[in-house]
């Protein structure tokens, strides 16, 4: 069941406190699952894929920071898919601050990013990866260039899901398939891939692999709730 947006406690400049809906459980042990919107949308589109999620975790789906277009960015953009660094690395800070009172040290955090989303959940795993047990990047590109490390071996331990569709005209093909070839290969992590027909939306099949994914992390992490980062 979801609750009320509402404005959490956190940091007021320079983007004001983070807007928060929140969904499923309310047992602040259990993994979070952060649902990152895509640019122009809210938080309230992606809150709606929650009835489809496992039950049992918490699922929370945050605003961004940024005004555009009828709804919010997670970064000023100098072309599709391709963040401001400096703008990324403002945002990135913004969420974190927030994180850390939501889920402190030992809480499991799993990011789930739609298209614009998907570039900031891949901003944050690429800059602190230890921070995090999972990434879904759907539907959306990493940001390359855009001053975090997309380096060898960057990801290595951390699951993440990857998901496309293979007439995507929103995100440029290049970019779509830099990040493919990146997660499945160089970045080190177990990566699971998914490429439907389509374009730039998540499809049935595609939510149907999204919550076999969340559930296995979900029921992996209950399991080894005091392995380290490094080996979830």
């Amino acid at each position: 069941m979801s609750t009320p947006v509402s404005p959490t406690t956190g940091p007021t400049q320079p983007f004001g406190r983070p807007v928060v809906a929140w969904s499923g459980s309310t047992d602040p042990s259990v993994p979070l699952v952060v649902l990152l919107h895509g640019r122009g949308s809210t938080e309230r589109e992606i809150l709606s894929l929650t009835p489809h999620l496992p039950h049992g975790a918490s699922y929370a789906a945050v605003r961004a920071p940024i005004a555009e277009g009828g709804g919010f960015a997670w970064f000023a953009n100098r072309g599709i898919g391709r963040p401001v660094a400096s703008s990324l690395e403002a945002t990135m800070g913004w969420f974190e601050t927030w994180l850390d009172e939501v889920a402190p040290a030992g809480r499991p955090v799993i990011l789930v990013g739609f298209s614009g989303g998907a570039a900031f959940a891949g901003g944050l795993v690429l800059s602190d990866p230890s921070r995090y047990s999972g990434a879904a990047i759907l539907y959306g590109t990493l940001p390359f260039d855009a001053g975090v490390p997309v380096t060898t071996g960057r990801l290595a331990n951390l699951p993440v899901l990857v998901a496309q569709g293979e007439a995507d005209q929103v995100i440029p093909r290049e970019l779509l398939d830099a990040t493919w070839t990146y997660l499945l290969g160089e970045s080190g992590a177990p990566t699971v891939a998914h490429r439907a027909p389509g374009g730039h939306g998540i499809t049935a099949a595609s939510l149907q692999r999204l919550s076999g994914w969340i559930a296995d992390r979900c029921d992996h992490l209950q399991h080894h709730r005091t392995a380290p980062p490094s080996l979830r």
